[in-house]
């Protein structure tokens, strides 16, 4: 990670229509970009995710499967597994557990958003795209509180509008935006200097 970055990784919560909304979002980040992007997207339990490995293909960030322990990078994106949680940790590495569901998930945006706020404070990006239910509202209002960058999805074009519309009932967060709109804010943030 670079130190003298204000901030030091990107969370994303999505699930219903989530392929295509990840798609534009990873689509519009450059392979140099300067954080770490770490996702949650719904999945059943016993998927056999391909999910990374699709989006691979053709955006130019590396996007991959976390795995337990790993260091986040810059330029790279990384998805729960299916049926794990993923735990951003304070030294920067992820962590995968088995723990109940929350908000009926496994993986869980709350979950993630939550560690990654008490891991990075005021230095967290955290954005709710499309989705049904409300998980990741209670996260995001974590990261707002610990002094991040809060965004959502604007319901108005989400594919399932649910989620996003929970999380502006839970913070004010501070962009509401179209989708293709993400990644350019995005790339602005990941240049601010510390002292901005």
């Amino acid at each position: 990670m670079h130190r003298e970055l204000r901030f030091c990784a990107v969370v994303v919560g999505v699930s219903m229509g989530g392929v295509e909304a990840l798609r534009v979002l990873l689509g519009g980040l450059p392979q140099d970009f300067r954080l770490p992007v770490i996702i949650v997207h719904h999945t059943s339990p016993d998927s056999q995710s391909n999910l990374a490995a699709l989006l691979d293909s053709f955006c130019p960030l590396r996007i991959k499967e976390a795995d337990e322990e790993e260091k986040i990078e810059a330029g790279t994106a990384y998805f729960a597994p299916p049926n794990y949680h993923l735990l951003l940790e304070r030294d920067g590495t992820l962590s995968l557990s088995v723990d109940m569901p929350v908000c009926f998930a496994r993986p869980s945006v709350d979950v993630l958003f939550e560690s990654a706020a008490k891991a990075c404070g005021p230095g967290l990006i955290g954005i709710i795209m499309t989705g049904g239910g409300s998980d990741g509202s209670g996260g995001l209002k974590t990261i707002k509180d610990m002094g991040g960058i809060t965004i959502v999805q604007d319901p108005l074009e989400a594919e399932a509008d649910f989620m996003p519309r929970s999380a502006l009932a839970a913070v004010k967060a501070d962009h509401v935006l179209p989708l293709k709109g993400i990644a350019p804010l995005l790339c602005a943030l990941a240049e601010r200097k510390k002292e901005q």
